[in-house]
């Protein structure tokens, strides 16, 4: 084949219009092909171009449950299904909308479009679509960023299918939105929280709908003056409540912790001063995590390892201490374990070594952590030592030395040796194949 007639074949090609109507542009979907549309989804996007025109883009939801640009449920609780579509406008001027949502619904069997809305923003972030309260129509959730990314909005919408339109019923900024029981009383609320601005404190709210569709909103100001979130999970608290665990940013490459609770007062924080709230500082991405699988979430703080108290910072080795909250809301301490938050690894101790031993790490031996008896002032003997293998030949080299497998994950796995035991030790505190299998676990 010669050159011109490639080049030729290749012109026809790129010059074919796609079906689904993603044109060249600016955003990132019109850089990778879209998915195969369904028979349905073929269907319904025709006649979506039948009111629309075919000049659109589909937008797909960044995160979340739907990650398609097509949503097929029952949003009027009528027994058959409505079609939510998201799209984007070409050829249009910057000041206009054109982020856009339509609504489709069936006669005969046969698609029509009867509501198209603008949304604000230039990204579809999250779609929910859930009931709240004692509501039996679902609630549409949608949540969108501004082209900076940091700039979010959620607008919470109701499917009116006599009038043929979206109504939109709530409408804010937002930082993290879900939709949650979060009082177990069986009945969902729609939960926002705001980093902080201008100085001011992050807040959170949780939005209750009532018998009249009217949301009765509970806020609480959060402990901090919190820019970004790190985590947020939710957990047992003490005394049976349902509790939200927020790790947010307290500081360059620091996080702290807060934790909420619903109940017929309100929303509540079990931190009620911002000093109880510090008192959980540590490095980020050192998340709360169910560290014995009991349910409750503990929330980790880090402490000097023995022996390091008068090392320079930068040779400190530190342990994690892991709290729970108590029916009190008093932080509680569970056990201690080394956590490894590059490699996402915790070794919880065996309850014999509270306070008795420290740990080191083995630069030589491909950087090995020790475990070793720690008394008076004293490093002793070795307990224990964990590698990281990276490649087959490190794994095969350290298990034909005696070491135990414990995880793998990936092509990386984890090794463990444990010193022969010796009846010349009487400290007790040796330990079995059993304390290290159990004590390790992955955080995610």
């Amino acid at each position: 084949m010669n050159i011109l007639k490639a080049l030729a074949l290749l012109t026809s090609a790129v010059s074919i219009p796609a079906f689904t109507g993603c044109a060249f542009g600016s955003s990132i979907n019109n850089l990778m092909a879209p998915p195969k549309l369904s028979v349905e989804q073929e269907q319904i996007y025709s006649a979506l171009t039948d009111a629309t025109g075919s000049s659109i883009s589909l937008k797909y939801p960044k995160s979340g449950k739907y990650l398609s640009a097509f949503i097929v449920e029952d949003i009027d609780n009528d027994g058959g299904n409505e079609a939510i579509v998201f799209y984007e406008k070409t050829g249009l001027t910057m000041e206009e909308d054109t982020l856009r949502m339509n609504v489709l619904d069936q006669d005969d069997g046969k698609w029509r479009s009867v509501s198209d809305d603008s949304i604000k923003g230039a990204e579809i972030e999250k779609v929910m679509i859930s009931k709240l309260g004692a509501n039996e129509k679902a609630k549409v959730i949608i949540g969108s960023t501004f082209i900076n990314r940091s700039e979010k909005s959620v607008t919470i919408y109701n499917y009116k299918a006599d009038e043929g339109m979206m109504e939109s019923d709530l409408s804010s900024s937002y930082s993290f939105i879900d939709v949650t029981d979060l009082d177990s009383d069986g009945q969902n609320e729609f939960l926002l929280l705001a980093a902080s601005a201008t100085g001011s404190a992050a807040t959170a709210t949780v939005f209750m709908l009532d018998k009249n569709d009217k949301y009765q909103p509970y806020r609480c100001d959060l402990s901090g003056s919190f820019t970004e979130f790190d985590s947020i999970k939710y957990g047992n608290i003490g005394g049976g409540r349902q509790g939200l665990y927020i790790d947010a940013a307290s500081g360059t490459g620091s996080i702290q912790t807060d934790v909420l609770y619903l109940n017929e007062t309100g929303l509540n924080k079990v931190f009620v001063t911002p000093d109880e709230s510090l008192a959980t500082v540590r490095p980020a991405g050192c998340s709360s995590f169910d560290v014995d699988g009991d349910g409750v979430l503990e929330i980790p703080v880090q402490y000097i390892s023995p022996g390091y108290t008068d090392a320079p910072e930068s040779e400190q080795m530190k342990l994690t201490s892991w709290h729970y909250i108590s029916r009190e809301n008093r932080l509680e301490k569970k056990c201690d374990s080394y956590y490894s938050i590059g490699d996402g690894y915790i070794f919880v101790f065996p309850e014999k070594w509270r306070d008795r031993v420290t740990v080191k790490r083995d630069i030589i031996n491909g950087g090995e952590i020790v475990f070793c008896t720690y008394s008076e002032g004293q490093t002793g003997r070795e307990l224990l030592r964990i590698y990281r293998a990276d490649d087959t030949a490190s794994r095969e080299d350290r298990l034909l030395s005696g070491y135990m497998l414990l995880r793998t994950r990936g092509d990386t796995a984890y090794l463990a040796y444990i010193p022969p035991y010796s009846e010349l030790y009487d400290d007790n505190l040796s330990a079995t194949a059993g304390d290290v299998a159990m004590g390790f676990t992955f955080t995610e």
